[in-house]
């Protein structure tokens, strides 16, 4: 199972990204997907979760600004964000959880894509 993030990018504050992320591999299911953030000297925090029953989550610092949504590909999911600001800037990851292949269950993470937001 693989994980291809992309979308990243330099932005001026209250400018817009779109981070895109598919999940490819042999994959039964996937419990949900999400975006995970991580600044320089700050720990890993979860920016949005999509479950697979269409449950979401965000973070409090990125409600109302953030959406994440799926594709029609289930095992795609977005992250349009807007109004950006710079204590977004952050290496963003893409996971994906709980799932489920022929060897088990497991969790993914993508490589990683930069977003740099300018004041």
């Amino acid at each position: 199972v693989q994980l291809q993030a992309s979308g990243g990018g330099l932005v001026q504050a209250g400018g817009s990204l779109r981070l895109s992320c598919a999940a490819s591999g042999s994959i039964f299911s996937i419990s949900a997907m999400g975006w995970y953030r991580q600044a320089p000297g700050k720990q890993r925090e979860m920016v949005a979760r999509l479950t697979s029953a269409g449950s979401t989550n965000y973070a409090d610092s990125v409600e109302g600004r953030f959406t994440i949504s799926r594709a029609n590909a289930k095992n795609t999911v977005y992250l349009q964000m807007n109004s950006l600001k710079p204590e977004d800037t952050a290496v963003y990851f893409c996971n994906a959880n709980n799932v489920a292949t022929i060897k088990g269950r497991y969790d993914y993470w993508g490589q990683g894509t930069q977003v740099t937001v300018s004041s």
